[in-house]
């Protein structure tokens, strides 16, 4: 049998086959080097000249192949890395290491930066001497740019926490002392005027900081919402209780109109009732003395409507499409005589996209009024039985003398809390800062401890813990009183110790129903296992 019936014998004599295999495989290589879109893919020589260009090197860069071949791969650098001869660094790196990745800014052929990754290979040949560089680079400015965001978004809510602390800080000893004046018996209607001046400034400084916060946690998603079945009445009922201050110094005629059946919805009440406050102070605040304010709330088919309208100073065409809009005001003249920051519309419209609403606004023009329209969805049927949520059944216990340890560096917030306090009947001592509040609780076993949060040294978190290992403390009722209003301290709060959690400045009464409310049982005696 002749040797060229050995087809093993013919293959080995003739490459051609290898050769056209390695041919398709670079064909292949090529094509998914090309094909890539999204990476720079390029090959240097040894001195960092660029040998290939791959079609995505074009899209990112900017280069075409034919102004790009032969040039030295520094030019894609910024010239701050160019004067400390980072490219010629970053190829050393990879022939000791073999391979560097590297993320920073370069420059595209139009003069622009983009954020770049980067990943540099040193390439050897069988006999190990150096070939060049196979050179990936990836685009990622849109990734830096939501990075930037995202901690810009930080940032700013800690500066708003921060913010709202120092701001509420002193406010509490302002409210603390007008509770006191309160108290007092004065028949000089002089400074019954300036206790009601006081306390109404009181409650708008409060609300802007408490629209600040909300505006950024609401645009932010960082907000939760606590639904039940509730009547829409009561959270327009709970609104007016506060917005009539307001309304009745600027004499203006409030007209309520509420349907003679209740109008079940499911929602928050707190925030549904944040969402009527915001259109009443709104239409109060843009409605002349002695004009007219009417809300309503009435059913229309599957849904509850309110109706927010004033006879006040109206909206032009070019307003009405941006009214929501954070920020957006109309023309305002340099005595900013309304006041205001321009997102108390933004937090009402998100509030009642997240209850699955609507809200609309009206108005036929400049000097002819306003109207709000709020629609939400009615439930099928109105719940049987039970109390609606967040309502207690029956009253609160008779208000008893308690032992009441006040902490805050703020001394005239603490001072001014422990008058009241002593006023209400109970036994009161204050410390400025967490040792020495430890040192007080050991010592007289408070019943409660009122703590701010923000203290020198030791804060109020750390505290709490602290006190909770105290013999004759550990099950006393701690309360943070403090300017940190943001849901996340609430939770910390939580799970430090405290049992409630008030925002600064706080109502006196809203305290002393607190304190009223307190079961005795929740208390030990002094030296007590």
């Amino acid at each position: 049998m002749s040797g060229d019936s050995d087809p093993g014998a013919k293959k080995a004599a003739d490459p051609s086959g290898v050769d056209e295999s390695l041919r398709r495989s670079e064909e292949l290589f090529h094509l998914i080097v090309e094909g890539v879109k999204d990476y720079a893919i390029f090959m240097l020589d040894p001195e960092g000249r660029i040998i290939s260009w791959n079609a995505g090197a074009e899209k990112i860069k900017g280069y075409t192949a034919r102004e790009v071949i032969g040039r030295h791969f520094s030019c894609f650098y910024t010239p701050e890395d160019i004067a400390r001869r980072w490219p010629y660094r970053e190829l050393e790196i990879a022939r000791a290491q073999g391979r560097v990745e590297d993320e920073g800014w370069r420059i595209r052929k139009d003069g622009t930066r983009f954020w770049a990754n980067i990943i540099i290979t040193a390439l050897y040949d069988a006999t190990g001497r150096l070939r060049g560089f196979a050179k990936i680079t990836r685009d990622m400015t849109e990734r830096k740019r939501i990075e930037a965001l995202e901690e810009a978004d930080r940032l700013m809510n800690e500066f708003l926490a921060m913010l709202s602390h120092e701001l509420r800080n002193p406010l509490a000893p302002i409210r603390n002392a007008v509770g006191l004046m309160r108290l007092r018996d004065v028949a000089d209607p002089a400074l019954h005027w300036a206790q009601d001046v006081i306390e109404r400034q009181v409650a708008t400084l409060s609300r802007l900081i408490d629209d600040l916060l909300d505006v950024s946690r609401i645009t932010s998603g960082k907000i939760s919402l606590h639904e039940g079945a509730l009547n829409l009445a009561d959270a327009v009922t709970g609104a007016l209780e506060v917005s009539r201050p307001l309304i009745e110094s600027r004499r203006q005629v409030l007209e309520v109109t509420l349907p003679p059946e209740p109008l079940q919805v499911r929602g928050d009440l707190t925030r549904l009732s944040q969402v009527v406050l915001n259109l009443l102070n709104n239409a109060a605040k843009f409605t002349p003395e002695r004009g007219h304010i009417w809300v309503c709330i009435e059913r229309d088919g599957d849904q509850a409507v309110l109706r927010v309208r004033d006879d006040g100073e109206g909206m032009s065409p070019a307003l009405l499409p941006k009214i929501f809009d954070l920020f957006a005001q109309g023309d305002r003249t340099l005595d900013r005589s309304q006041g205001g920051l321009g997102i108390g519309l933004t937090i009402v419209r998100r509030l009642v996209q997240m209850h699955r609403g609507s809200v609309e606004a009206r108005s036929q023009g400049v000097g002819r009024g306003s109207e709000f329209v709020v629609r939400l969805p009615l439930l099928a049927a109105p719940p049987s039985g039970g109390a609606m949520p967040g309502v207690r059944e029956g009253g609160a216990p008779a208000p008893r003398s308690r032992r009441v340890l006040v902490v805050d560096d703020n001394v005239d917030a603490a001072e001014s809390l422990a008058m009241l306090l002593r006023v209400w009947g109970h036994e009161v001592e204050t410390a400025h800062d967490g040792p020495s509040a430890l040192r007080a609780a050991a010592a007289s076993h408070p019943e409660v401890l009122l703590l701010d949060i923000g203290l020198p040294g030791m804060n109020g978190f750390e505290l709490a813990m602290q006190l909770r290992d105290l013999p004759g403390v550990a099950e006393a009722t701690l309360i943070a009183m403090t300017g940190y209003g943001h849901d996340q301290h609430r939770r910390r709060g939580l799970k430090t110790g405290f049992d409630h959690h008030l925002v600064k400045p706080v109502e006196p009464e809203k305290l002393r129903t607190l304190l009223a409310s307190l079961a005795s049982a929740a208390f030990r005696s002094p030296g007590s296992a």
